[in-house]
């Protein structure tokens, strides 16, 4: 008996050595917001989108490609493309070349110098003059303001100083003529950016062209040093505007086109 129970004694030992060695994984409580996240709502079904022909409405995207532009857009969208591809005669290619951004500035400021009168101006000084008629009052009158006359006498007459010319004119043979004219008959001449920029400075939506006939004596000199840059750039350069051509400017795809032919060409002739 005692033999038995030693041994009994020893295993019950051991085995409470080995259990004492274990790592033993406490499992924690679930909490409530766990369980409340498992469970779903029955009041919220999934309604998937479906973006097919008169389902659900497209998301919002950027739709510039797919708009129908207007009329007067897509003609002058497609008159310059013409221009790019197709060869400008020199007479109309010499348009592009406008007057640089610094004597424009110059020019500009003088011009809005003699602007003509408006019609609330024009009101106002036929009032005065009503009222001087009346009053018989002498008033000391500054000189009428030079004025800009868009008529061929003009320049065949040799009256204007400085032609001043817009690049954009459309159809372009209301202007076509100008260069060679105001070449021909020795008047300085420039080609400036912007039919509506030249109306604005004589009130109205559009001008092809406008001119200086006279300039108070403040002004001359600034006048005569325009003319002197402007003749630079254009009437001594008029022999060799005459020659340039426009356009021939391929677009992208045929570039690409003519290299890739220029390369199989270039293989065929290796071999």
């Amino acid at each position: 008996m005692k033999a038995k129970y030693y041994l009994f004694h020893i295993k019950f030992q051991l085995s409470s050595k080995a259990d004492s060695g274990k790592t033993v994984t406490k499992s924690f409580p679930t909490s409530k917001a766990t369980e409340k996240l498992k469970h779903k709502n029955p009041l919220f079904e999934k309604r998937p989108k479906n973006f097919g022909i008169g389902q659900d409405i497209q998301p919002k995207r950027d739709l510039t490609r797919f708009v129908k532009w207007p009329r007067y857009i897509r003609l002058q969208r497609q008159r310059r493309v013409l221009y790019m591809r197709l060869k400008v005669p020199p007479a109309i290619s010499q348009f592009q070349f406008t007057l640089d951004k610094n004597t424009a500035i110059q020019l500009f400021k003088l011009l809005n110098k003699y602007r003509p009168e408006t019609k609330i101006e024009k009101k106002q000084r036929l009032l005065k003059k009503a009222e001087e008629s009346l009053e018989e009052a002498s008033i000391k009158s500054f000189g009428k303001k030079p004025f800009f006359v868009k008529q061929m006498s003009l320049i065949e007459n040799k009256k204007a100083s400085l032609v001043v010319i817009a690049s954009d004119v459309d159809p372009i043979e209301l202007v076509v003529y100008l260069p060679a004219l105001c070449r021909k008959m020795g008047i300085p001449y420039c080609i400036v950016k912007g039919k509506a920029r030249l109306g604005a400075v004589v009130h109205k939506k559009n001008s092809t062209a406008l001119a200086f006939t006279e300039v108070k004596s403040e002004d001359k000199n600034t006048l005569a040093t325009l003319i002197t840059a402007i003749k630079v750039n254009y009437n001594d350069k008029y022999d060799e505007s005459r020659r340039i051509w426009g356009g021939g400017i391929m677009g992208q795809k045929s570039i690409d086109a003519t290299i890739k032919k220029q390369k199989i060409n270039n293989r065929s002739t290796k071999i």
